[in-house]
């Protein structure tokens, strides 16, 4: 996930770049690639690696290409600046084009999370929760909030939303726990400024936050909700750079984006250097995600260094493959 600061972050978080579209045959397993796209422009792309780590790529879909999800054979993209979401077939040769769009009516969307066939949306413009029902690919409003969700996950029967900016654009500390079939607020939590991710681990919700000062300076912290108490523990870091963050789980540990790579943090959510993996500039990590075990980063420079590296559990760097400009968040499918 990243993070939108006006002037300050409004190159970093929108861009990506294109390659040639040419599908690898009869794959048992994909990732997909967001690449975002430059801002403003309609250059958003879809890189896709294969399990032999071959690339393609489906391009020109769209000012900012957000976030992708994989359900049921079906690939959804949030393009965010083009306000729509395109669904893909998933087939053994790649994406089945051109796919179906649906048009959010300018509502900015951000995040997705999917249950039972609704597609549940993050939207910053409207300020609010949408769903897309995967049937009739029709939209209908769900739950609105006093500022602009970004984060979306679902585990145990509920929805968990943070609320990344204040409707001013300062930053926000909320989180919110919902009921998926009556949108009824269900708990509020002040989880720490600038959630930019959030998992679920046993009972027990991680936060990733990135926050800025008066003067734009970026400063970043971890946050914990003990569901059973709620009970909340927030770890303040102090400065650094960030724009944006992740928290991870493996197996059953908890790892925050850090210093290049991921780390796994402890009980009182400190950093455990000796668990690091990723070995990169720590300003060229722009996205990070686990898939089988490994760690795919997405890597930057904002100008002519744009890749994903692949990290293995014994922090080895596996694969280095290029695919577009700002690649921000990752999808997996197998052949079922």
């Amino acid at each position: 996930m990243k993070y939108l600061k006006f002037l300050l972050c409004l190159i970093i978080l929108y861009s990506c770049a294109n390659s040639e579209t040419e599908q690898t045959l009869n794959n048992r397993s994909f990732v997909f690639v967001a690449c975002e796209g430059n801002f403003g422009a309609s250059n958003g792309s879809i890189h896709i690696i294969d399990e032999n780590g071959e690339t393609s790529s489906v391009n020109d879909i769209g000012d900012v290409v957000q976030s992708l999800e994989v359900y049921n054979n079906k690939l959804f993209v949030i393009v965010n600046n083009s306000h729509k979401i395109i669904a893909y077939d998933i087939t053994e040769n790649g994406l089945s084009l051109p796919g179906i769009e649906v048009s959010t009516n300018g509502s900015g969307p951000r995040e997705m999370v999917i249950v039972n066939d609704n597609l549940y949306f993050t939207n910053w413009n409207t300020n609010d929760v949408k769903i897309l029902n995967l049937f009739n690919y029709t939209i209908s409003d769900f739950i609105s909030f006093e500022g602009k969700p970004e984060s979306i996950i679902y585990d145990n029967n509920y929805l968990y939303v943070g609320i990344q900016l204040n409707n001013d654009f300062t930053d926000s500390n909320l989180m919110y726990r919902i009921d998926p079939n009556s949108g009824n607020i269900l708990n509020e939590y002040e989880i720490g400024y600038g959630p930019t991710s959030i998992i679920k681990s046993n009972d027990e919700i991680y936060v990733a936050n990135t926050y800025y000062d008066e003067n734009f300076n970026p400063f970043f912290s971890t946050s914990r909700v003990d569901l059973n108490t709620n009970q909340i523990t927030i770890n303040n870091y102090g400065d650094g750079v960030v724009c944006g963050g992740s928290v991870h789980k493996i197996n059953n540990d908890v790892y925050r984006s850090f210093d290049g790579g991921i780390v796994m943090l402890d009980n009182n959510l400190n950093f455990i250097n000796s668990t690091k993996i990723g070995d990169e500039e720590p300003n060229q990590v722009y996205s990070s995600e686990i898939i089988n075990d490994k760690v795919y980063f997405g890597i930057t420079n904002f100008t002519d260094i744009n890749l994903v590296k692949i990290y293995n559990s014994n922090n080895e760097l596996d694969s280095i493959i290029e695919v577009g400009l700002f690649p921000g968040d990752f999808a997996f499918w197998e052949e079922e």
